[in-house]
């Protein structure tokens, strides 16, 4: 597929970023246990990530796989019924896959740039043998941490994944709908996100809101299973599904306001399957 004229990035108002959390909301709901798979078969391949080479592999990979996701989100709003196969559309796209990959390894390179300058100054957190311990989940090492050290990881960590959704959040959808560079996309993605800080400002207002009781029912949820004995397992699931469900709110935030600022005209979209009538002879 040849590049294609952009369309000029639009400026909207503040009270969009409200609109993009309804329309969010309403296309979850228009195929809740579709995307619902998508987002565990997505949890299930970031559970791989300890695994050597691989889990590198899929780092790198989230923002083609993040693609896949938004993929999925605009077959809903089409009408169509988004299949699991979508999640990897863009990662075995051919023409896409160089320019996600790259963008992966940019922010995985941001996100250990990030570590090493808030980091460097305690020794502790550079120990080779305690960094391993903690990647592999032993819960004993976080004792030998200080109470900085813990507060410089989380500050490293919270601060990463800021740059990196902000070089990402449109900058993935600009390469996988637009067709676009990964230069060119990074530009006008930046220059988006800046000419657009409003409603998105407004929109991370509007996450939050949710994102409270989502916190609160959760947080019951888990004391209840806690004491619930066989219907612990349920009340965990219920658990999952919730916060999956959050995380599903996201990307649809981040589809509907691509499509609001890019627009999303037919003929630039990528040639993609787009529900399970597709996968049937």
């Amino acid at each position: 597929m040849n590049p294609t004229p952009d369309r000029a990035i639009r400026v909207a108002p503040p009270r969009h970023g409200i609109a993009w959390l309804v329309q969010s909301i309403a296309l979850l709901r228009a195929q809740p246990s579709r995307l619902l798979l998508i987002a565990v078969l997505l949890q299930i391949m970031m559970g791989l990530t300890q695994v050597p080479l691989v889990g590198f592999l899929l780092i790198i990979s989230v923002p083609a796989l993040t693609a896949g996701v938004l993929q999925a989100f605009h077959v809903t709003a089409e009408g169509g019924r988004p299949a699991p196969a979508l999640l990897f559309s863009s990662l075995f796209s051919g023409s896409h896959t160089g320019r996600m990959l790259s963008l992966g390894a940019l922010m995985f390179a941001v996100g250990i740039l990030t570590a090493s300058l808030f980091l460097s100054s305690n020794g502790t957190l550079l120990d080779p043998d305690l960094l391993t311990r903690i990647e592999q989940g032993d819960i004993e090492a976080l004792s030998a941490l200080d109470q900085d050290a813990i507060s410089r990881m989380i500050i490293a960590f919270l601060i990463g994944i800021l740059i990196s959704g902000t070089l990402s959040y449109m900058t993935i959808p600009l390469i996988w709908f637009r067709n676009r560079k990964l230069g060119s996309a990074l530009a006008d993605g930046l220059r988006a996100l800046a000419l657009n800080w409003k409603p998105f400002l407004v929109l991370g207002l509007g996450m939050t809101v949710v994102l409270v009781p989502v916190v609160l029912i959760a947080g019951v949820l888990v004391n209840i299973a806690g004491s619930a004995g066989f219907l612990s397992v349920i009340l965990m699931a219920l658990v999952m599904i919730l916060l999956l469900a959050f995380q599903l709110i996201l990307f649809a935030t981040q589809y509907c306001a691509f499509r609001d600022i890019f627009g999303l005209e037919s003929e630039l979209l990528p040639s993609a399957g787009t529900d399970d009538s597709q996968l049937v002879a």
